[in-house]
């Protein structure tokens, strides 16, 4: 599946201030997807789950491999509860003023998006993750412009990916036609086992109809600690980001390979040791994946965690990028409500965050190649 191209050229960005955003435009999907089209899309229809998605994936594995992606910066603002609850502090559901006020925000970090590569930011692996309830129209503009888009399949906020019965299941996909459809789960190998298969289950139908529908699938996975594991290191959660989290990561993703979830680019919480992140991009390709990489979010709040994470992982094979949201657009936003700035200044903040961060992994990756060099001409031969 190819990323979508624009010989438009791009246009002067212009920041409105409240109250004088346009209105929305109405989206009518052609279709939904209920849950039996993921099942009907499969090639093996009518066998057993098991037996189809083994079929499925030896087909796909040796005949259809997509090429590997070869860079991913996104800018990630799929978010939901952070801006109806942290934000505007709802709740319940928003009024259709405060929905109105959530589509402003978000189109505003878009707007900083695209000050970023006005200013000079490479296109190449740039591009915008968004959801489907609060930024279609930020999906519609960014496709016009020849933007990388992913998507959300299912709401924000959900705990798990709900296929439900009879219900749609991510409309705006079709819609929209993103390069990347993206889901989130959180999984922790230690966690209730009913819970776990649950979840199996909901993502590798879903991975079924996206293989079957040629779609590369991202997958968010959060690993969050038991009860159990926060009480066996004192309610410490820096220690267990630290000692437990990372082998669990490992853990969790290759258990959900092995029940048929086959994403093409793993997301995953910041690791910060070399080690760590090794372990976890050799499991990303276990078993002929040699297709799939891995990009970090931002699991640290504050900079200075991010940016240790991002030094770390972008040396390491099988890091492509990273998916960055409220490290680069939380503040701003707040100061913006809080009207301590413009809206022209919020974005043109959104902008420089976007901007550091890829410096920072650009920084990283020329630091390691230069190291490697030095390395080469030492033992290389007088």
């Amino acid at each position: 599946m190819s990323w979508r191209t624009s010989s438009r050229a791009q246009s002067e960005v212009r920041v409105r201030e409240p109250g004088r955003w346009p209105a929305p435009v109405p989206i009518d999907p052609p279709h939904c997807f209920a849950p039996g089209d993921f099942r009907a899309a499969s090639p093996c229809r009518g066998a057993s789950p098991s037996k189809r998605r083994a079929h499925l994936r030896s087909f796909l594995m040796s005949t259809l491999q997509p090429a590997p992606v070869p860079h991913l910066y996104l800018l990630a603002f799929d978010e939901r509860h952070s801006f109806e609850n942290a934000l505007l502090g709802l709740s319940g559901p928003p009024t259709p003023d405060e929905a109105e006020a959530i589509r402003h925000m978000k189109t505003l970090i878009y707007t900083g998006f695209r000050l970023a590569l006005r200013r000079g930011v490479k296109h190449d692996g740039t591009g915008i993750l968004v959801d489907g309830q609060y930024g279609n129209n930020v999906a519609r503009q960014a496709l016009e412009e020849g933007i990388l888009l992913a998507m959300a399949a299912e709401k924000n906020g959900q705990e798990e990916l709900d296929l439900g019965e009879g219900a749609c299941v991510g409309p705006h996909i079709e819609t929209f036609d993103p390069a990347f459809t993206q889901a989130r789960v959180r999984y922790n190998p230690e966690d209730e086992q009913e819970i776990n298969a649950r979840r199996t289950e909901r993502l590798a139908l879903l991975t079924e109809w996206l293989q079957a529908h040629g779609r590369r699938f991202l997958l968010e996975l959060r690993v969050p600690a038991t009860q159990a594991q926060l009480e066996a290191l004192g309610g410490d959660e820096d220690r267990y980001d630290h000692e437990l989290r990372p082998s669990l990561v490992v853990r969790a993703m290759s258990e959900l390979q092995a029940g048929g979830v086959e994403p093409d680019i793993w997301m995953l919480e910041s690791l910060d040791r070399t080690e760590d992140c090794l372990r976890v991009a050799l499991q990303a390709r276990e078993g002929g994946r040699e297709h799939v990489s891995c990009i970090i979010l931002d699991h640290h709040a504050d900079w200075e965690g991010l940016e240790r994470c991002l030094r770390v992982a972008a040396p390491i094979p099988g890091f492509i990028g990273f998916a960055l949201g409220r490290t680069l657009w939380w503040e701003p936003l707040q100061a913006l409500h809080q009207r301590q700035l413009t809206a022209a200044e919020a974005a043109q903040r959104i902008c420089d965050n976007y901007q550091r961060a890829l410096l920072l992994w650009n920084e990283a990756l020329l630091r390691s190649d230069c190291q490697r060099s030095a390395m080469q001409q030492e033992v290389a031969p007088s």
